[in-house]
């Protein structure tokens, strides 16, 4: 005779099977001013500073995003400052780990002359532009290895949903970016987008 699948039979294999979500979150503004005009050289000095600073004051996570960060079984924030910071902000004691494979993709400038200046803003997407079309890693990470790092970080999210629980990652923008493409890849798909402003988030379900 054949066995009888009960509900409880039901609920247990659903959980069983179930794949966690995973949420890629956008650190918080960061404490450094963007109003002002730099040379290429002034960007690149500009870029080292800000990678050092933490988040500007006065700041709240987000209520959703804390609700996220409660309900996740893991949090993993970039080991900047500026992530770290906002991990704090959305745990709320909660303990989470830091891990360099999520911090942002580098921003060289490109050799452009001196009587060319820029807000960091635009030096950004210039830098971004240059680094992405032209590979202008300057010796730093270029985009085929960034693009490697964004895989295998794809892949620890993945292994880390794979037991049920939703996964929050608290890092950067760009390589957020990076990392949701490579989830997209290997099979996951977007269903949630919140833009990617400071303290917003994306969420992908396997699937």
């Amino acid at each position: 005779m054949a066995d009888v699948l009960t509900a409880d039979h039901a609920i247990a294999a659903t959980a069983a099977t179930r794949v966690g979500a995973v949420v890629l979150a956008r650190h918080g503004e960061p404490d450094l001013s963007r109003k002002t005009r730099l040379t290429a050289e002034g960007y690149r000095q500009w870029w080292d500073l800000y990678e050092t600073k933490g988040l500007r004051g006065g700041q709240a996570a987000p209520d959703c995003l804390k609700a996220i960060a409660a309900r996740a079984g893991a949090v993993i924030a970039s080991t900047r400052p500026r992530s770290v910071e906002t991990a704090v902000a959305c745990t709320a004691g909660k303990a989470f780990a830091q891990d360099p494979l999520f911090i942002e993709a580098p921003l060289p400038p490109p050799p452009w002359p001196k009587w060319v200046k820029l807000s960091p803003r635009m030096w950004g997407f210039w830098s971004r532009f240059w680094w992405w079309f032209f590979d202008n890693h300057q010796g730093q990470e270029s985009r085929a290895q960034a693009q490697a790092r964004a895989d295998a970080a794809a892949r620890m999210l993945a292994d880390l949903a794979a037991g049920g629980q939703d996964v929050l990652v608290v890092a950067h923008g760009f390589f957020n970016t990076m990392i949701g493409e490579a989830l997209k890849k290997q099979g996951w798909r977007c269903t949630e987008d919140q833009g990617f402003k400071y303290w917003r988030a994306r969420t992908f379900q396997r699937g």
